[in-house]
């Protein structure tokens, strides 16, 4: 695991709200947001928190740096943790700095291919009301990290630095944009040829043969591309500084452009192009740079509309402004009349300039969000989310891509596409996250992975995944528990499936063939005959109209009397007989 702070940069822009709503947006995805925790805060609710929070900032006038302390606490890949071992975890972070009295935020999220909590403290200690900065914390999270890793059985990492702060951001920066650095391409492309340098001339001519130019600037050493992209050279190793390398060879010496090199030309140069991978993605990366370059088209062509419209509706409402103070001029009204309706008309001027400044913002931040340029690795899991399997192909191509381990389902056979399950989400490595109400399914293209969360319905959703990917035969892979609960499904649902291991299949065929005996063995056991008989074959899998029903008919017991109503009715057409008996009487005597 790590620990690592995020620190502000700019202190009028530390905003604990922002933050909080950032670490709670679900941003339409099932699985981003996990568990979120709030300590130390008397609300109940998230946004009561950071009403009490910001309460606490402002009772501290005198600070002036940043009152939010944001930690991110990562797990390795693959690595699932349950969730009152990520609250111990993130509380023995928090206590270890210091801050076992402040309130904070918490929040676990799922969406990428490692584990992670982002944890808001306020720095601000809530009665004291004096702000607490930790001392060197990353010596302090270092030593955390270790025994957590221990008292937990994590996954070991490295928690001692190796490299420089910038060198580590573009790192960082390869990771998160998929382009490969100027740093990282001179490490890898002339990092050691510049190492076996013994002279100022053979280092100038070693970076002259790759399109670099090595020159003093300010108290150090810079390498300069032919693009105009620079890096510092300590950053790109520290024996390359300054005073390493005068140590070696003696005052800085620049280089010498005469005519002896003027004729040289870079065998290679440095150009901001994918990292490299297991696949060639030039195609791929030639059509992001075209819809880059359609996209910045059609944001400053958006943009030149707005100002043209803005600047119309200004001129007309200047226009209409004369108009009026003209018309005002006209009335021959009094001094201090013609006053007032002057100030009338530059208020209303004044309040229509407003209201177009205010709406023309508005559109032009749409734009801007509308026509937001992406990173590469960005625009591959754009692609990828809308159903390329090349862009998908790529992410997965990745260096940094990792087999997913655990609780996992695999097929034997070749993998197919599935079109039943929906994405919910893909990693930057490729990893699909489907949609699942009660547990995370993931998909690196070889295997799937199920969450320790997941419940039944997950895990036999997980399964009608595999059916569709893979085929009939599934292996099982993970924690015997894991391994009933997919035995357990497999055999309620009756998915027509088989396991790769022998001894689970032959367990999956026991339970079928219990669920099947159960069902009868009950109703024998209740006394309940079976109701009806079979249908005959023309009447079976349709419906029947009433016309087509059987009707039955009950017969009225003996010993039950008839009622009131009945009675009446007797009545009556015994007197009807009597008439019709005494009109044919008289008939017959005329």
């Amino acid at each position: 695991m790590i620990v690592k702070h995020i620190p502000m940069r700019s202190t009028h822009k530390s905003d604990f709200a922002g933050l909080i709503n950032y670490l709670t947006d679900a941003q339409s995805k099932e699985h981003r947001l996990g568990h979120v925790k709030l300590t130390n805060c008397h609300a109940d609710s998230v946004r009561d928190a950071i009403s009490e929070v910001l309460a606490t900032q402002q009772s501290n006038t005198r600070a002036k740096n940043d009152k939010t302390y944001h930690l991110i606490i990562s797990f390795r890949a693959g690595e699932q943790l349950e969730q009152d071992v990520l609250s111990e975890i993130e509380k023995r972070v928090c206590d270890s700095l210091g801050f076992s009295d402040h309130q904070r935020i918490s929040a676990v999220h799922n969406d990428t291919d490692n584990l992670h909590i982002h944890v808001a403290i306020n720095k601000i200690h809530p009665t004291r009301h004096t702000m607490h900065e930790p001392y060197a914390a990353y010596r302090t999270l270092a030593e955390q990290c270790e025994q957590l890793e221990k008292a937990f059985g994590l996954q070991q990492d490295n928690h001692t630095p190796q490299q420089t702060h910038n060198a580590a951001r573009a790192a960082d920066m390869e990771r998160h944009s998929g382009i490969e650095s100027l740093t990282g391409w001179i490490k890898r492309e002339c990092l050691e040829e510049m190492k076996a340098a013994q002279t100022w001339a053979e280092l100038h001519d070693t970076c002259r043969t790759h399109g670099l130019t090595l020159s003093a600037k300010g108290n150090g050493l810079v390498f300069s591309a032919d693009n105009d992209i620079t890096v510092k050279a300590s950053t790109v190793a520290r024996y390359l500084s300054k005073p390493k390398l005068e140590a070696r060879f003696g005052t800085f010496q620049p280089s010498q452009t005469d005519s002896n090199h003027s004729g040289q030309t870079a065998q290679r140069n440095y150009q901001k192009q994918p990292l490299k991978t297991r696949i060639d993605t030039s195609e791929l990366y030639a059509r992001y740079q075209r819809e880059q370059k359609a996209l910045a088209t059609h944001k400053a062509a958006n943009l030149e509309q707005l100002r043209h419209k803005k600047n119309q509706q200004i001129s007309n409402a200047k226009n209409n402004n004369k108009v009026r103070r003209a018309a005002i001029k006209l009335t021959g009204s009094g001094r201090f009349t013609r006053r007032v309706l002057y100030s009338q008309a530059s208020q209303a001027l004044q309040s229509r300039l407003d209201s177009i400044h205010k709406q023309y913002r508005q559109e032009r931040q749409q734009v801007y969000q509308t026509h937001s340029k992406r990173t590469w690795a960005d625009w591959l899991k754009h692609q990828a989310q809308h159903g390329d399997p090349k862009a998908l192909a790529a992410l997965r191509a990745r260096e940094a891509a990792q087999a997913l381990n655990g609780n996992t389902l695999q097929g034997n056979g070749q993998t197919r596409k599935d079109h039943g399950s929906v994405i919910d989400s893909i990693t930057k490595t490729g990893t699909v996250l489907f949609r699942s109400k009660n547990g995370a399914v993931r998909d690196d293209g070889q295997r799937l992975q199920v969450s320790t969360q997941s419940d039944s319905e997950a895990i036999t959703q997980a399964l009608k995944i595999a059916l569709g990917r893979y085929g009939n035969q599934i292996s099982v892979n993970g924690s015997p528990e894991f391994k009933a609960r997919v035995i357990r499904a497999a055999a309620d649902t009756g998915l027509p499936l088989t396991f790769s291991d022998k001894g689970l299949e032959q367990r999956r065929l026991a339970l079928l063939s219990a669920n099947h005996e159960a069902t009868p063995n009950k109703a024998q056991r209740r006394g309940v005959p079976p109701i009806g008989k079979a249908p005959p074959g023309i009447r079976r899998n349709t419906l029947s109209t009433i016309s087509q029903l059987d009707v039955m008919r009950f017969a009225k017991p003996q010993d039950q009397r008839p009622s009131a109503l009945e009675q009446r009715k007797a009545q009556l057409r015994a007197e009807m007989a009597q008439k019709k008996q005494k009109q044919a009487t008289k008939s017959r005597s005329r």
